[in-house]
């Protein structure tokens, strides 16, 4: 008997099926079990259509136990297309589970937009409906920016530093393409800067630090947000340099420095006309040589055409020579040569 079932192969096409069906049933029997016994029933054809799409079925029964038991009606097809999106099943669940013990609303499709919205950053759905529970706080600025202080300068020229503190609480119908707690940093610094610049001094920063709070707080800063603004809290202020005396003595160097260009300007200006004008003086007793060079040789010429006579030469010649003794003695200079 054994071998003619052996020998038929219909027989042992019906073995090996009944076996992948035993194996299979083995496989998603303790799954099914649980669901069924937890009151969140899944067919089995279920379980094996997950399967067969790369959905871990154990992950998607377990988080629809979980939401059974809290009493949030979800079927593994809603769960299961969740994952598919690209979405964190576990977490949106648990996120779930949290707004409905906090008594907020929160239906399944929004749920899962804000998880997807979150994918790629470090936030989660979860956490976004533990801090619409629970406010965080948020420093201004970002120390991990690199800047520990907010930095503005009062009417009055003096730097005051500001460190502030931003609570805030998740705003679950604005978290779908609201803004993020840079944008609220970005803000509350902004507001920061224009409340100190419109102080008439730093004494009245510092003497009513909670103004800047009011004054932020009625801007309106978490319009378009994902966050409800609680407070804004001022934890430090010091007061930083006279940067209105140092953009002063700035302008003074700077004033300075253009004298000095325009001085040195005058000054080579008048150099250039110096030297001009002693090239014009050259150029005068140049001419002057040339026209005392000029006096032998009319002499000469008024001698050979008899205008003048050789006893009226000497005679001049004398009177020449006289006029020099006269100039060296009464201590004139040098007398000039002929």
């Amino acid at each position: 008997m054994l071998n003619y079932l052996i020998s038929n192969p219909i027989y042992i096409a019906l073995l090996v099926g009944l076996g992948l069906i035993l194996i299979f049933a083995l496989g998603f029997l303790p799954v099914w079990t649980r669901a069924m016994l937890t009151g969140a029933p899944v067919g089995l054809g279920d379980l094996i259509g997950m399967r067969l799409r790369g959905v871990p079925y154990a992950v998607v029964v377990d988080a629809r136990i979980a939401a059974h038991k809290a009493g949030i009606p979800l079927g593994e097809d809603m769960i299961d297309g969740h994952y598919l999106a690209g979405g964190n099943i576990v977490q949106t669940v648990q996120a779930l589970i949290a707004a409905q013990k906090a008594g907020i609303t929160l239906d399944w499709r929004r749920a899962c937009a804000i998880d997807i919205a979150t994918r790629g950053t470090n936030k989660s759905v979860l956490e976004a409906v533990l801090t619409s529970v629970s406010p965080k706080v948020i420093d201004c600025p970002n120390p991990s920016g690199g800047r520990t202080t907010i930095d503005a300068v009062a009417k009055d020229g003096i730097q005051v530093k500001v460190k502030a503190r931003v609570t805030v609480r998740t705003n679950l119908d604005r978290f779908v393409g609201g803004a993020q707690e840079e944008t609220i940093i970005a803000r509350v610094g902004e507001g920061i800067v224009t409340t100190i610049g419109s102080s008439a001094s730093y004494k009245v920063v510092l003497e009513n630090p909670d103004r800047i709070s009011k004054t932020v707080l009625e801007r309106g800063l978490d319009a378009g947000t994902a966050y409800d603004i609680l407070s804004i809290d001022i934890a430090d202020v010091d007061v930083g340099d006279n940067v209105g005396a140092m953009l002063q003595e700035a302008q003074a160097n700077a004033n300075k420095n253009m004298a000095q260009a325009e001085a040195e300007i005058r000054r080579a200006a008048a150099v250039a006309l110096e030297q001009e004008m002693r090239a014009r003086v050259e150029e005068m007793r140049a001419r002057v040589v040339e026209a005392e060079s000029q006096v032998p040789l009319a002499l000469a010429d008024a001698l050979r055409n008899g205008k003048m006579g050789a006893l009226d030469f000497f005679r001049m010649e004398n009177l020449r020579s006289d006029t020099d003794m006269r100039r060296g003695i009464a201590g004139s200079g040098e007398a000039p040569k002929a």
